[in-house]
C-alpha cells in the first residue's frame, strides 16, 4: 500500500506532467524542447502512476498498449520524413504551412516528426517501466 501523501501527490502531479510534456512537444520545433524531451516527461508521469497504483491501473490510464504507441509513432515519423519525397524534394525537407496557428506557431513536417518521436518515447518508456514493475512485483 503506497503512502497517502505519495498517492495524493501523484494524482496532482501526473496531469501537470502530461500538460508540461505537451508544452515541451509543441515548443520544441521553435525553441529547446521537442518530442524526445516531452515524451520522457510523459513517460515519467506514467511511470510514477505505475509505481503508486500498479501496472494494471497505469495501463488503463494510458488507454493504449505502449507497443501500439511505438508503432504509431514510427509510422508518423516516417510519413513526415518521406512526405517531401512525394513532392520531389530531398528526404526530411521541412515543409511548412504558411499561416501561423495561434499558440502553436508554424505547423509543418518537423512538428509532425516530433509528434512521432513523442509517441515512440512514451511507448518505449512505458513498455520498459511496466516490465520492470511486473518483474519486481513477482
Amino acid at each position: 500500500m503506497p503512502s497517502l501523501i505519495l498517492a495524493t501527490a501523484t494524482r496532482l502531479l501526473v496531469p501537470l506532467m502530461l500538460i508540461f510534456s505537451i508544452f515541451l512537444l509543441i515548443r520544441g520545433h521553435n525553441e529547446p524542447g521537442g518530442g524526445f524531451v516531452g515524451g520522457l516527461v510523459a513517460g515519467a508521469a506514467f511511470t510514477l502512476y505505475a509505481a503508486v497504483y500498479g501496472v494494471s491501473q497505469a495501463q488503463d490510464a494510458l488507454r493504449f498498449d505502449p507497443k501500439l504507441l511505438i508503432g504509431a509513432g514510427l509510422l508518423v515519423a516516417v510519413v513526415s520524413a518521406v512526405f517531401s519525397l512525394a513532392l520531389g524534394l530531398p528526404l526530411m525537407t521541412g515543409l511548412w504551412y504558411e499561416q501561423p496557428v495561434p499558440i502553436i506557431g508554424k505547423l509543418g513536417t518537423p512538428l509532425l516528426f516530433d509528434v512521432g518521436v513523442y509517441l515512440v518515447v512514451i511507448g518505449t518508456t512505458a513498455t520498459i517501466m511496466y516490465a520492470l514493475f511486473e518483474v519486481e512485483g513477482e
